[in-house]
């Protein structure tokens, strides 16, 4: 087995889940990559969105590493929730060619320093707001990944595309009729449990 290089894997688990959320975006219109789909709003493109900003305040700004990119949903007094989705003058492009800007800036700082490294968080309480490269790494990969399968989900009641990428998406082979059929089962195990005495009564 050969050793192992931190950087290089934190690095290719964090550029799969960037990979899989742009992903979801292919082959849809504007008007379905901006549509909430949750009674919470959550939106394909807002999603996008959000990990930018995300990248660019750890892997960045956190170390004293400022991208110099304008956020303006994340100034002082911000709207609420002005970083989860896009507004009409925001188009797919720009918020798509902001998320790879912000994964170079991202990678550069990956690259320049150690994973020991002390950054600061600006929006984190002083004296609690010290961390190391390698948790923020692992802090931005765990939330990217979270939200890769928020849009894994979205995307699914979009139009039924689910998986990784194009070709991989981790399920059982089915036809419609076979998914169908196995939802059904799980909808009356669902409905047969909740009717069910509890255990030990």
């Amino acid at each position: 087995m050969t050793a192992s290089d931190a950087k290089a894997d934190l690095h290719r688990y964090l550029q799969e889940a960037r990979d899989a959320l742009l992903w979801k975006l292919e082959g849809l219109s504007e008007y379905d990559i901006r549509r909430p789909l949750t009674p919470t709003g959550t939106n394909l493109l807002g999603l996008v969105k959000h990990v930018a900003g995300v990248e660019l305040g750890y892997l960045g700004d956190t170390f004293g590493r400022p991208s110099g990119e304008p956020l303006p949903w994340l100034g002082e007094s911000p709207e609420l929730n002005a970083d989860m989705w896009a507004t009409v003058d925001e188009s797919r492009e720009q918020i798509v060619d902001l998320y790879r800007r912000a994964w170079t800036h991202a990678d550069a700082t990956i690259d320049a320093l150690a994973l020991d490294t002390i950054g600061k968080v600006p929006w984190w309480p002083s004296g609690r707001d010290e961390v190391t490269l390698h948790h923020a790494v692992v802090r931005v990969l765990a939330d990217t990944q979270r939200h890769a399968g928020h849009a894994d989900i979205v995307r699914e009641l979009i139009d039924g595309a689910v998986g990784e990428k194009e070709g991989k998406n981790s399920l059982p082979p089915g036809d419609p009729a076979w998914w169908e059929d196995y939802r059904s089962r799980l909808e009356r195990a669902a409905r047969e449990a909740d009717a069910a005495p509890p255990t030990g009564a």
